[in-house]
């Protein structure tokens, strides 16, 4: 299994039922050292299934001050693989430690330098 760190449109129950064909399980958790923006969606299939134009974005930062909330959700190679297609261009997954030390996937600002 997998683990994804979900803090926006991956942790609504129609997205969810769209792009992987069940609701998935999780628990919270917070991404330290990343803040948290708005970014626009351009691609009208993830705007329908989702039923929103801007979603949340995170960005590192590096300040031990900054964390991000949001869900560990555990999910197949597969399944990430579709998450990966929901992604738009605007983001790019990335290994990250939460504050709970739980290794997993996130998909951060893809202007962002991979660290």
């Amino acid at each position: 299994m997998e683990r994804l760190f979900s803090y926006g449109t991956l942790q609504q129950p129609e997205v969810q039922l769209a792009t992987f064909g069940r609701l998935l399980s999780g628990h919270r958790d917070y991404l330290p050292g990343y803040r948290l923006s708005m970014v626009a969606i351009d691609d009208p299939g993830v705007v329908r299934t989702s039923g929103k134009s801007h979603h949340p974005i995170i960005s590192h930062t590096g300040l031990p001050s900054e964390k991000v909330a949001g869900s560990v959700l555990e999910i197949s190679p597969e399944e990430l693989r579709q998450a990966d297609g929901y992604e738009v261009a605007a983001y790019r997954r990335q290994a990250v430690v939460l504050a709970s030390g739980v290794a997993a996937w996130a998909y951060v600002d893809a202007t962002d330098a991979p660290i």
